[in-house]
């Protein structure tokens, strides 16, 4: 069993309360873009060294003020990619008004390479049955959760309940983190946030719940009728 990928750098987003709604200008955003790909260029080398020694996190501060630079509310990660060796996310959480500057962000990124991939949503895993998430020590496999779903046609979602053996003897927080994980591994960011609607954590096996891999097969084949951006992400 794989361990959890965790990330390897940690998300930052600026606090605060409601932003005020703002008009994007396309030729603001790209210029932005170009911004951060030259900040991007001269990091490199130092996010290299510091993946190379084990300590992404000495690198966290100086990549949030970089993303900053396109939108202090955008998310970043550094994942592990699925053609190169790591992956470079910058994510909108799909929300409308940043998604103007992360498109601009993904039209000016480089070419991929055998070391760097570009994405604008944290992909799914690509078998999300082969990843153990670890909660104080103790491991939980992934292939071990169960999903009923239950597709609204009116709302176009795929309400669900997930379950794992292991539930019973989680704390609140730490059910709820590993009733959310597993969807997101197997769908992606933006196929479940356009198809995910009502979530339940199950005390019990539900009925014609079926294993992640099948799951994430149902919830595409949804998607890929109704024409979903996201039901091709592997």
């Amino acid at each position: 069993m794989m361990r959890f990928l965790r990330r390897l750098f940690g998300r930052a987003r600026a606090s605060g309360g409601e932003r005020e709604r703002e008009e994007v200008s396309p030729t603001e955003a790209a210029r932005r873009a170009e911004e951060f790909w030259r900040r991007w260029e001269e990091l490199l080398p130092e996010v290299g060294a510091a993946l190379g020694d084990g300590e992404p996190q000495r690198m966290d501060h100086r990549l949030a003020e970089a993303v900053a630079l396109l939108h202090p509310s955008l998310n970043f990660s550094i994942e592990r990619g699925r053609d190169a060796v790591y992956a470079l996310v910058i994510t909108s959480q799909a929300d409308p008004e940043l998604r103007p500057y992360t498109d601009a962000w993904k039209a000016a990124a480089p070419e991929p390479d055998s070391l760097w991939e570009y994405h604008d949503a944290v992909p799914p895993v690509p078998d999300p049955t082969e990843v153990t998430v670890n909660l104080h020590g103790k491991r939980y496999p992934l292939d071990e959760v169960r999903v009923a779903a239950q597709f609204d046609e009116n709302r176009s979602l795929v309400d669900v309940a997930v379950y794992h053996p292991g539930f019973a003897e989680l704390d609140h927080a730490e059910r709820e983190a590993l009733t959310f994980l597993p969807l997101h591994a197997t769908l992606g960011e933006k196929l479940a946030a356009d198809r995910i609607g009502r979530v339940e954590t199950a005390e019990s096996l539900p009925e014609n719940a079926v294993d992640l891999l099948s799951f994430r097969e149902h919830v595409r084949g949804i998607a890929e009728q109704d024409g979903s951006s996201g039901a091709g992400e592997s």
